[in-house]
């Protein structure tokens, strides 16, 4: 299907309206509002961290109702085992008396998955998603099944150093097209929050697209153009993240692994999308920078002088982003 700039207006138009149906229910956080919009719009995975209590479940469930999506939660505890997850083959009698084995699909098989907490699971059932996140299949003693369609984990955590929670492993890091830090609101939206949660109204959600729809939104978004000096401004961010000969002095003192082609890949995925939201079919430079620290700062490990000193991802990248000039070479 070829999409004309009247088609990415229209398109603009309802995620205006479905951005405006979710403020009817999430009070503020419109940074994690437009994140995990833009991850499901590059067909992509989120994964949001903050703290207990700020709205991260509420928000991706509020998310699935409005897209009309089917909504799984898994709630990870140190017990869950990968099968818990993907479900698992069990053994049938048949009327005429025969046995037979039945597969009972885990609550993976989902269009829109909530990975609740997913830092309190051991790294092993962490893993049992990498295959579904990856490849949008599970193996089952030797069977592939497809995930459904569209597909997508959204995860959240508690931040690492609260008691009882485990590092998730880089490849699983990896896998997510950016990290959404969940903030505490302010006194304005604190207020707000009370008065929508502790009084007698109840709010009733519209549901805004379906599933179709979300994947003809997912083709614009392949097909919103990039020129060669916004892919080139792209490359030199992410490369500028390696602690080589040619890094910023703050990369080579703090930095210890920069970020890999996946970061890139996420880096125009998720400025494409926002490029589809504003109604354009083309990635500007605000696009690149206004995606770029979320893209990228779970993809940067710092080294061990980088933590002693307090350095962060966020703030080494702030630096990059001040400091990489468009049209700069490689």
């Amino acid at each position: 299907m070829s999409f004309t700039p009247q088609h990415y207006e229209e398109m603009s138009q309802r995620l205006t309206q479905v951005k405006q149906e979710i403020g009817q229910f999430i009070v503020g956080q419109q940074e994690a509002v437009d994140f995990t919009l833009y991850s499901v719009l590059a067909d992509g995975h989120a994964l949001l961290e903050g703290l207990p209590g700020l709205g991260k479940t509420m928000l991706i469930r509020t998310i699935s109702d409005v897209l009309d999506l089917s909504f799984s939660r898994i709630q990870f505890t140190p017990d869950l085992m990968p099968s818990d997850i993907t479900g698992t083959s069990m053994i049938e009698r048949t009327d005429d008396g025969k046995q037979t084995f039945s597969f009972r699909q885990g609550p993976i098989f989902s269009q829109m998955v909530l990975a609740d907490e997913i830092n309190r699971a051991t790294p092993k059932t962490q893993s049992a998603l990498l295959e579904a996140m990856g490849e949008k299949t599970v193996t089952v003693l030797g069977d592939t099944k497809q995930m459904a369609r569209p597909f997508f984990v959204l995860a959240t955590q508690n931040p690492i150093e609260m008691e009882g929670t485990y590092p998730l492993p880089e490849a699983q890091m990896d896998r997510f097209l950016c990290k959404i830090h969940v903030n505490y609101p302010t006194k304005e939206e604190l207020k707000e929050i009370i008065m929508r949660t502790t009084g007698a109204k109840i709010i009733q959600l519209q549901k805004i697209m379906n599933a179709d729809e979300l994947i003809i939104a997912q083709q614009m978004v392949k097909e919103v153009l990039i020129a060669d000096d916004m892919l080139d401004y792209a490359i030199d961010l992410t490369s500028a993240t390696h602690p080589n000969q040619d890094a910023t002095e703050d990369v080579k003192q703090y930095v210890q692994y920069g970020s890999g082609p996946r970061g890139l890949q996420s880096l125009i995925r998720l400025a494409k999308a926002r490029a589809l939201i504003a109604g354009r079919y083309h990635v500007s430079i605000a696009d690149i920078k206004a995606v770029a620290t979320p893209a990228l700062r779970h993809r940067m490990l710092l080294n061990y002088e980088g933590e002693a000193e307090g350095k962060t991802a966020d703030s080494i990248l702030e630096s990059l982003l001040q400091t990489i000039k468009q049209g700069q070479t490689s």
